[in-house]
């Protein structure tokens, strides 16, 4: 397995990192990583203050520079493949397979759905992301104009998104709307996490029973909003989550015991459609996923 070519982080210090020291802010705020490991790394050169190489125990001032430049390493293997919905000169879509991270975050860089569109179109950009085990429909704008227009579509809730997920339990009803708020609540190794919060964003989601199978159903779910992991909050909220979900429990709050990570995979979630308007040509557009792709799974 290559290695990629190592990637520079960088904050600005706000209110919340003035007064606290290096060590024990970027501990506290990145939890993928302890204080000993931050340590290690101001100790190799690798973190830095205002370009100056910093020791851990300097004491941040708001408006600093922090960057961590991260040598290269080796990326988890993750299904590369990808297949073309639509392409124009303005527009392209493509179905992401499960499994295949949307955008670079974590441990991934080159391993991303956005970085291997950007080998074949440098100019496409992802006007939105996918969670990295929902497979499905990933549309990216080709040109400055198309990009625009979508964003603010979407900021309008004008952009239409179909889902169909795999739930525990069959519904005792047909369709429901559910607008249970979310929010941040406490998680045991992240500190917070979104799940269903009476004091969160409001949230709105339509579901749909299509197949009522043994002990599970699948279930069709428009969402009006895109609040974090909004499908498996909702259906978790109002009793019935997503098959193999290792996070969210039946009420939308995280497992009790060992609850998981919100990246970690198991649940099975397909973006089937995305319905918009053509930023340039003003025509309707209804995309489809009919096939999850490699690693992924299909609710037919």
């Amino acid at each position: 397995m290559p290695l990629n070519q190592g990637h520079r982080y960088r904050f600005q210090a706000g209110a919340t990192a003035a007064g606290r020291p290096l060590i024990a802010h970027l501990a506290g705020s990145y939890r993928h990583s302890t204080a000993d490991e931050w340590r290690a790394r101001c100790a190799r050169g690798e973190v830095a203050i205002d370009g100056h190489c910093a020791t851990g125990d300097e004491v941040l001032r708001a408006g600093q520079q922090v960057t961590w430049t991260r040598p290269p390493w080796h990326e988890p293997e993750v299904p590369l493949g990808f297949t073309v919905l639509f392409e124009d000169a303005d527009l392209l879509a493509v179905n992401k397979p499960a499994g295949l991270p949307t955008m670079p975050a974590g441990g991934f860089l080159i391993h991303t759905l956005l970085t291997q569109v950007q080998a074949r179109w440098p100019d496409a950009h992802a006007l939105h992301r996918l969670g990295r085990f929902t497979s499905g429909v990933v549309l990216f704008a080709r040109t400055p104009l198309a990009r625009s227009r979508l964003a603010a579509d979407w900021r309008a809730h004008r952009v239409h998104k179909v889902y169909r997920a795999l739930v525990q339990g069959v519904p005792p009803w047909t369709t429901r709307h559910i607008d249970v708020p979310i929010g941040p609540v406490p998680h045991p190794t992240l500190g917070t996490v979104h799940a269903a919060n009476r004091d969160g964003k409001p949230a709105q989601s339509t579901a749909r029973v299509l197949e009522a199978r043994a002990g599970t159903a699948v279930v069709e779910v428009e969402i009006a909003t895109g609040r974090p992991h909004q499908i498996r909050i909702h259906l978790a909220a109002v009793g019935h989550p997503l098959v193999g979900d290792p996070l969210y429990a039946t009420g939308g709050l995280p497992r009790i015991i060992a609850p998981g990570l919100p990246g970690d995979g198991g649940y099975h979630l397909h973006a089937h459609r995305l319905e918009f308007t053509h930023p340039v040509h003003g025509t309707r557009i209804g995309i489809e996923a009919t096939d999850a792709g490699e690693g992924g799974w299909l609710i037919s």
